[in-house]
């Protein structure tokens, strides 16, 4: 199953769609008009059943096939939001909204799955149900963990789960997965260092928090380095540093310090936890200061299952002719919380040579299009057949 002539035919109106998303990035759980578009042509395509309001703003759309005999049931699953990031593509389709871009392509796979949404309707050439599911707020919302949270997964019966994203840097149109632990959790910390305020020319009278802070910060790089085995996955980054006070003369009252950890697995994620909370107050003691540690668990690690990831590979042998294995990715992706409750598998579909996601250049290849859509098409077909 090469890319689908279908997908050909529909690429300009596809494209069409993808760009007017683009021009009208929405943030989080605010996709108000994204979603009335996709649940107005899902619709129009004529899907058995189309819900809103699934975590939020979610929309999911259901396709029965020829027969349902087989009474299987595959969700596919296309995220919506944009990010607070001012675009800088100079397009003539870029955002209509300051500070507002669809800077990590959501444009394109909310696109690419509508389209896949379209021919599966025009063919139902299966034999089950395919819920399509248009999700909010991936960008640090969790909207995948509000959607089932809502019983989106026993509500539509749905038994497996795939998703997709674009991939900078990857040939455009080509193909990369990973079985097992694929993308990181993704944790926060804010860390209020409070010591004693005082003259700059008299330090003696007080309690240095800057000097506390520059301490820790250092500190919390030896979880990595002296705390983790060397090879398991850990990222411990500090990435605002904030006194009380901006004056030149003034030692502040006290330092906040934020950041994130990154890690791949439960135990790793324990550990780091830990070591801050104890780095942190301890550090502080040693100088006569205290430490108050918030520490905000984040996306759990996304991890694909054996059966499934080995599916979506064949799925995507069969329309770009190979599969490549996929890195390790630090970033995060809620997509997890969908492979909590039912098995599934998430793949990277190449981008070409484009600025990196989350950049002010960014931006969708529309020509790869075809290739998503015949991979969603393909999902459907091949797992559930006539």
């Amino acid at each position: 199953m090469p890319i689908k002539n279908r997908f050909a035919e529909l690429l300009p109106e596809i494209t069409e769609w993808r760009r007017d998303i683009h021009a009208h990035p929405e943030i989080l759980f605010e996709t108000h008009r994204t979603s009335a578009l996709v649940a107005e042509k899902l619709r129009a395509f004529g899907c058995d059943e189309v819900v809103t309001g699934i975590g939020r703003t979610g929309v999911v759309g259901v396709i029965k096939g020829r027969s349902v005999a087989s009474g299987k049931v595959v969700g596919l699953r296309a995220d919506m939001d944009a990010l607070p990031i001012h675009e800088e593509t100079g397009l003539d389709y870029a955002s209509k909204t300051d500070g507002a871009m669809h800077a990590c392509g959501h444009d394109g796979h909310t696109s690419m799955l509508l389209g896949a949404a379209k021919y599966l309707a025009e063919t139902r050439n299966f034999d089950g149900t395919v819920v399509v599911i248009f999700q909010p707020a991936e960008e640090g919302g969790g909207g995948g963990r509000e959607m089932c949270a809502d019983g989106m997964m026993d509500r539509f019966g749905i038994q497996e789960v795939y998703g997709m994203h674009n991939w900078p840097g990857v040939p455009a149109g080509t193909f990369a997965i990973r079985p097992g632990a694929f993308f990181a959790a993704t944790d926060l910390f804010e860390i209020k260092l409070i010591g004693q305020g005082a003259h700059a020319a008299k330090p003696h009278d007080g309690i240095d928090p800057t000097v506390m802070a520059s301490h820790v910060v250092l500190a919390l790089q030896t979880i990595a380095s002296r705390n983790a085995d060397p090879v398991d996955q850990l990222v411990v980054s500090v990435t605002s540093f904030e006194t009380s006070s901006n004056a030149f003369n003034v030692i502040p009252q006290s330092v906040t310090i934020k950041g994130t950890v990154r890690t791949m697995s439960k135990a790793m994620r324990a550990l780091a936890e830990e070591r801050i909370k104890a780095i942190c107050t301890l550090q502080c003691q040693s100088f006569g200061g205290e430490a108050d540690v918030n520490y905000m668990p984040g996306y759990p690690v996304m991890v694909n299952h054996e059966t499934q990831t080995e599916f979506a590979a064949d799925v995507a042998r069969s329309v770009a002719g190979g599969c490549a294995e996929a890195p390790l990715v630090m970033g995060g992706e809620d997509f997890a919380y969908m492979l909590e409750e039912r098995p599934g598998a998430y793949i990277l579909v190449g981008n070409g040579d484009s600025a990196m996601v989350h950049h002010p250049e960014y931006n969708f290849n529309d020509d790869i299009i075809p290739a998503g859509c015949s991979w969603w098409a393909g999902i459907a077909e091949q797992r559930m057949p006539i």
